[in-house]
């Protein structure tokens, strides 16, 4: 038969579990704002008697009380793996928009010290040439305007050269980061995987190893699956980067400046290896999204397809002037040279761009030279033939800049596309972001701490908690009335 004592372990039970209940309740408003906290509930079962009766064991049907089954970690893991995805799209979207504006900066088109202004100003300066050839100061201006054009291609290109080489430094810290994240989760993996065989919660523990997998998605666009056991293993493309308790090590390998990396994407077999990230134990290469995926697509192609756009600019600009001037005329009748020179093997223009003539006097911009009657050249007292200064050769290349194919047209197209392609990674990043962030909105109603609803809980644990004190005191007087005062009637 049930023991006469039953009552008292049944409301004990109640004490028990409406403690229990405060107890995480408590702990909810405390981490309310706590970054990565998911907030906890505890599961409650009715406990029941022995269902196999016994001799010396039977069971009136009634239940014994209750007992607390687990305290569950409210967090959606659907929601998790989608909020990992849209958190490293946004990573990588939000950093292309931030390369394409930092190239952007680089030019910083429209602007009257902007490079389409200094050329303008350049071609107008040989159209000064051209009407007064003999004017010393007209060529001294214009030697200064084709300087600072020349100057201004040296700084874009040392400036795209600049970024490539912050890129790779910081891609190799980010990867020095995602190694220690992720020894990280497999230590916590260990704990986690520990404590589940032995029945113990680990729901912080969980709660950390969530903040760091995100933080790993938005720096690689990392993905993770659950295991049975508790641990998680995390994928960066379609590589493990952590199993169980066991992580692997990334590098930021290959090419170290903007130079190789174009020589290895005009020769891939040319003995080089492309900017980008490798595993450390096999050296595969690693297909990475998020930030450093963006990071890698920079490096590889972004910066790479402005400089030899650049290149195409200056190598336009370089071919178009010292055609002009190489077959024309110094004002001395001598035969002129180039204007501009440079080291421009494997087409580096922009980089190595300079003006080789430094004496005003030395530009060539006559067609002809004064002739006898006789057709033959006027010579000098010193025997050299006698210049028009007619500045015809100046008045031509002042026109360059509105031709089909000139330096003017080549940089025009460079600069719009260039300003589509930072629009459209602008808007995409944007849109991403706020994909993100209902993606965020959805985990946080679901795994956050509300308030007003831990608040509701509290009252609710708090009159479990004094109805359950209640039935013991009401059983304690019961016991009192058998005990001491059975057997006193009439006294």
């Amino acid at each position: 038969m049930a023991s006469s004592f039953g009552s008292i372990n049944t409301a004990l039970t109640s004490l028990y579990a409406q403690r229990r209940g405060l107890d995480v309740t408590g702990q909810n408003i405390a981490n309310a704002n706590t970054e990565g906290y998911t907030r906890q509930r505890v599961e409650m079962q009715a406990t029941v008697g022995s269902v196999v009766p016994v001799s010396w064991a039977t069971t009136d049907g009634l239940g014994t009380g209750v007992a607390v089954t687990d305290v569950q970690r409210l967090r959606d893991e659907f929601l998790e793996n989608r909020g990992r995805t849209e958190h490293g799209g946004s990573a990588y979207l939000s950093n292309q928009a931030a390369a394409y504006a930092s190239v952007e900066d680089v030019f910083a088109e429209p602007s009257s010290t902007a490079l389409q202004a200094q050329m303008h100003d350049m071609w107008a300066g040989w159209g000064d040439v051209g009407d007064e050839p003999s004017s010393t100061a007209a060529r001294a201006s214009l030697l200064q305007q084709t300087r600072v054009v020349a100057d201004n291609l040296n700084s874009a290109y040392g400036a795209l050269s600049a970024q490539w080489t912050a890129n790779s430094v910081q891609i190799g810290k980010f990867a020095d980061e995602v190694n220690t994240t992720a020894s990280t989760v497999a230590q916590l993996n260990d704990s986690i995987v520990k404590a589940h065989a032995t029945g113990v919660v680990v729901n912080e523990l969980e709660d950390q190893r969530d903040v760091a997998i995100m933080h790993l998605s938005e720096l690689t666009g990392a993905t993770a699956s659950r295991r049975e056991d508790g641990s998680m293993d995390v994928y960066v493309g379609n590589a493990q980067l952590v199993t169980k308790s066991m992580s692997r090590a990334m590098a930021s390998t290959g090419v170290t400046n903007l130079d190789a990396q174009r020589a290895y994407n005009a020769d891939p077999l040319n003995g080089t290896a492309s900017a980008g990230l490798t595993w450390a134990d096999n050296g595969d290469e690693i297909q990475a999204g998020g930030t450093m995926g963006s990071m890698v697509a920079t490096m590889t192609t972004l910066l790479p397809d402005m400089a030899q756009r650049l290149d195409d600019v200056a190598e336009a600009l370089v071919t178009t002037v010292n055609a002009a001037t190489s077959t024309a005329l110094k004002s001395d009748g001598t035969a002129g040279t180039d204007l501009f020179t440079g080291d421009f093997t494997q087409g580096r223009y922009a980089k190595n761009i300079a003006v080789a003539i430094t004496n005003p006097a030395d530009i060539a911009v006559s067609a002809t030279n004064e002739t006898n009657a006789d057709g033959t050249p006027k010579l000098d007292g010193l025997g050299n033939p006698i210049g028009t200064h007619d500045g015809s050769v100046a008045t031509l290349l002042a026109g360059t800049g509105t031709r089909a194919g000139s330096p003017d047209m080549t940089y025009q197209d460079m600069i719009a596309d260039l300003g589509v392609k930072a629009q459209t990674s602008t808007r995409r990043s944007e849109i991403q972001a706020n994909v993100a962030g209902q993606v965020d909105s959805a985990r946080q109603s679901e795994s956050g701490v509300n308030l007003d609803e831990e608040m509701t809980n509290l009252l609710t644990y708090q009159r479990g908690y004094e109805a359950a004190s209640r039935v013991l005191t009401t059983i304690d007087s019961m016991l009192d009335q058998l005990i001491n005062r059975t057997g006193l009637v009439g006294r």
